[in-house]
């Protein structure tokens, strides 16, 4: 989507909607940020009053030639109520400020529980990917629009109450002045509005910048780079291209600079001569009607300020329009259409027998038009091992993403004891399962929560059980915390890394953990030597004898124990049997099985491999 086409296109909720959200937020979170908004708007416009009032006060009693007493207690009572204001004022936004986190946080928590439970589908989606970050980034800081509207919303109707306030102390002056103070300001504004319009039209150009800069920093900093910066002599490229990428955002920062310099010169020659309009009727006043020098200070303080209101409500209407821009992504967001079901489904078969079955199943990624899978019809029997085995790029995967119910096929059914799996709730029919994938991803916590994947309430002793049978019991005794060590150094200063082929291990001790009816392995061991992946499908076989499992491998030799091997080729199942009956039938499996074979006494690469 192209830069103009996003500012173009309409919001999906208006401002209105947007702050009943965040009200409705506050409501069930923080109630006290709704009424400290008031509190601190009232407060706000009451010492904005004492400090108008003071100094033409003060005058008026010189004026009058009050005794120094009177002067005294007028400067008192002013002073106090100042202190006495500030200090309340003060005391209201710390309080606040605590508040408004906190229903930040709550969103934050509502957009990261919509990023974990939402429909598979939707993870894959660049444009639901976009969604997310950029809700993700209205939420950022506190400065982002999730918790800096509350202060956008206190300061409108501080803008607003004040307006009101002293239009009723400088009507009575003169209506034209009044006018002409309002119509400078509201020029002033739109000059200021159209340049902050520029800069919103121009946030993504800035920030794409600010994202290549990271990144190259990133880059620049990783442990997993620092060998092949070194190496290869990567840090002059490196180093070039972080300063190219700085040039062109230092560019664009002198760019907008310059325009705001100017949009900044305008409202000061408008500031000087709103102002000067309104110092030269009240001269006139002073001379020709004997307007005291007190009320002279008073109205003119007022005009000042009037015009401050003024220019306040227009731009905290500006910038709450802005926030609303991105309030409207995270609602969007957070009510994403869900194509699976989540809730209302029905209840999972007790049973200790299941069986699976793709019944004539289709499948195109969504957005392609290419076929991955075609008419695959395929039965999973209780306690049944079966292997997918193919070429890379063969729809191995796929098949087995369809199976854990990742993908709803295009054409035909996935079916669990005769039942279509969409008449389930999804999350239900996910803990039929214990996967492990050829990509995993470790969170920054303990071994014995990463294998149990909960926090309070862990089984060591079948985690040890786990750990054992995964074969690394010897790892884990030689961490410094052993079974409380932390995994990977993001977080934690003293964690430890793993190896590739340890944290496969890893991973396998934690679908153990489990216990799924259903074990799925998706070339979880790519990364190790074949002598050392058939080692561990070895060790699954002896392991879950009983339950239904499937091993997705391109190496052929390391499936031959299954019950049934499935040869996938273009989308379909070409060759189905045993593995000897495969070897005897001389087909694709077999021509592939022997090129294997003399690849790996050749040492090349399986990828190479056409048939």
């Amino acid at each position: 989507m192209t830069q103009t086409n996003q500012t173009k296109k309409k919001p999906a909720y208006s401002v209105g909607q947007n702050v009943r959200f965040m009200i409705g937020w506050a409501w069930r979170t923080h109630k006290r940020v709704l009424w400290l908004c008031l509190a601190v708007a009232g407060l706000s416009l009451g010492l904005n009053l004492a400090q108008l009032f003071i100094a033409p006060m003060v005058l008026a009693r010189v004026e009058q030639h009050a005794p120094l007493s009177q002067l005294l207690e007028t400067i008192g009572l002013f002073a106090l109520t100042l202190v006495a204001l500030n200090g309340l004022l003060g005391y209201l936004k710390q309080i606040s400020t605590s508040g408004r986190l906190g229903v930040r946080l709550a969103v934050i928590d509502a957009i990261n529980q919509k990023a974990c439970t939402t429909s598979y589908p939707n993870t894959r989606d660049p444009a639901v990917l976009r969604l997310l970050e950029k809700a993700a980034d209205a939420c950022g800081a506190s400065a982002r629009p999730a918790e800096h509207v509350w202060e956008t919303l206190t300061q409108l109707l501080l803008n607003v109450s004040g307006f009101g306030v002293y239009l009723a102390l400088v009507s009575g002056l003169n209506l034209a002045l009044v006018l002409t103070v309002a119509a400078t300001t509201a020029v002033g504004f739109f000059v200021s509005r159209r340049i902050n319009e520029w800069g919103y039209r121009h946030r993504e150009e800035e920030a794409s910048y600010q994202k290549k800069i990271q990144y190259v920093r990133d880059k620049a900093e990783s442990i997993h780079l620092a060998k092949d910066i070194r190496i290869f002599g990567l840090r002059d490229w490196v180093d070039a291209l972080y300063r190219s990428t700085l040039r062109l955002y230092t560019a664009f920062i002198g760019r907008r600079e310059r325009i705001y310099t100017a949009a900044c010169a305008v409202d000061a020659l408008l500031t000087l001569a709103r102002n000067g309009i309104a110092y030269v009727y009240l001269i006139h006043l002073t001379l020709a009607e004997g307007l005291p020098a007190s009320q002279f200070l008073l109205y003119f303080s007022a005009f000042s300020a009037f015009s401050t209101w003024v220019t306040g409500i227009l731009q905290q209407a500006s910038t709450l329009r802005q926030e609303s821009l991105d309030l409207s992504i995270i609602q969007e967001f957070l009510h994403l259409p869900e194509p699976f079901r989540f809730k209302g489904g029905r209840p999972i078969p007790q049973t200790d027998a299941y069986e699976l079955r793709l019944d004539h199943v289709t499948f195109r990624y969504p957005g392609t038009d290419r076929v991955i899978l075609h008419d695959i019809d395929l039965t999973i029997h209780p306690g049944e091992k079966i292997a997918v085995v193919g070429l890379n790029g063969a729809g191995k995967t796929t098949l087995v993403k369809l199976l854990c119910g990742f993908y709803d096929p295009d054409e035909g059914r996935v079916l669990l004891n005769g039942i279509d799996i969409r008449e389930f709730n999804r999350p239900d029919y996910y803990r039929l399962f214990s996967t492990v994938f050829q990509e995993s991803s470790i969170l920054d916590i303990t071994v014995a929560e990463t294998v149990a994947q909960d926090v309070d309430h862990i089984d060591m002793d079948r985690v040890k059980d786990c750990i054992a049978k995964a074969g690394l019991t010897e790892k884990i005794a030689s961490l410094p915390q052993g079974y409380e060590t932390h995994i990977g150094k993001n977080v934690y200063l003293d964690g430890v890394e793993f190896s590739g082929g340890q944290t496969q291990r890893l991973m396998l001790a934690r679908a153990l953990y489990k216990d799924g009816p259903f074990l799925v392995l998706d070339e979880p061991t790519a990364a190790l030597d074949p002598i050392a992946e058939n080692d561990i499908y070895q060790k699954y076989n002896e392991m879950t004898v009983g339950k239904s499992s499937v091993f997705i491998s391109h190496r052929l030799a390391s499936t031959r124990f299954c019950d049934r091997i499935l040869f996938v080729k273009d989308g379909v199942i070409a060759e189905e049997g045993t593995h000897d009956q495969l070897l005897k039938k001389g087909g694709s499996y077999a021509k592939l099985f022997d090129i294997q074979a003399r690849y790996y006494q050749e040492g090349r690469d399986l990828d190479d491999i056409q048939i």
